[in-house]
């Protein structure tokens, strides 16, 4: 029997690229099509380009849930919605596998709780890129050597939340890895406020907005006489599909709330 999923922000460049990996995956089935703006939009399939599926673009995200009953929700919508997305669906059964970032710590304990209040798993992952994941794997393990590391994060121009959900998840196994630091404590003269970037206990995490870029990260190792950078490039935002569809086969098989593709990767 195929999985059903219903895609949230299906009109944004992640819902339409969502969409068409669910039509491809023989294991999946696409039911539901849900955006704030879909009053007019028509059919998804036909907006996404791979045909009319007789699917239209519904503005009610609960209504479709209570109808629809699919099985799976992915949402790619915004920092400002995406809790409530997440309490609508698992308060109606529906497993949200979410690719929104913004999520803070309290956020998912706010999201375990309801998770278990309804008997319902959750899938919520920074960033869905395998070789993203492998990327803050690696930065753990380079840690562990070299403690004093920067992270420069790159992301298009419309991302609202900066740092990104990977720079922060990437200084959090950094933190939990790292040998002690050897950095000497510097009285910096900022000329300009920000310029240092974020401070996260010590690693420093810097954000770039522009046109023309997708999803890129690198994350610097400073030590005696060396440097080490670990980067990675989405270069289209195909390199997430892997990844979702991942994690809506395996939110299948859960009963908690998994935070980090790298959870189920054997590595």
């Amino acid at each position: 029997m195929k999985i059903t999923v219903a895609v949230n922000g299906a009109l944004g460049n992640m819902g339409r690229e969502v969409i068409r990996a669910i039509h491809a995956e023989v294991e999946l089935e696409l039911v539901a099509a849900i955006d704030l703006g879909g009053k007019t939009s028509g059919d998804i399939g036909e907006i996404a380009g791979i045909g009319r599926l007789g699917i239209p673009v519904s503005t009610e995200l609960a209504t479709v849930l209570k109808q629809i009953k699919p099985d799976v929700l992915v949402d790619f919508t915004s920092p400002y919605s995406v809790m409530q997305n997440i309490y609508t669906a698992l308060s109606s059964g529906v497993r949200p596998v979410i690719g929104t970032t913004g999520i803070t710590k309290t956020d998912l304990e706010k999201v375990t709780s309801w998770s278990k209040e309804y008997a319902t798993p959750a899938f919520i992952a920074p960033n869905f890129a395998l070789g993203a994941v492998l990327m803050m794997l690696f930065a753990a393990q380079a840690a562990r050597y070299l403690p004093e590391a920067e992270i420069i994060e790159l992301h298009h121009a419309e991302k609202i939340d900066a740092p990104s959900g990977t720079a922060l998840k990437t200084a959090e196994l950094i933190l939990q890895a790292r040998g002690q630091s050897t950095r000497q404590t510097v009285a910096e003269l900022e000329k300009v406020k920000g310029a240092r970037g974020g401070d996260i206990d010590g690693v420093r995490l810097h954000s770039v907005r522009l046109p023309g870029l997708v999803a890129h990260q690198e994350v610097i190792f400073g030590g005696i006489g060396q440097t080490l950078t670990i980067r990675h490039d989405s270069l289209s935002r195909s390199s997430f599909m892997p990844g979702v569809v991942l994690a809506i086969k395996e939110v299948m098989k859960r009963e908690d709330v998994c935070y980090g593709l790298e959870k189920v990767l054997t590595l």
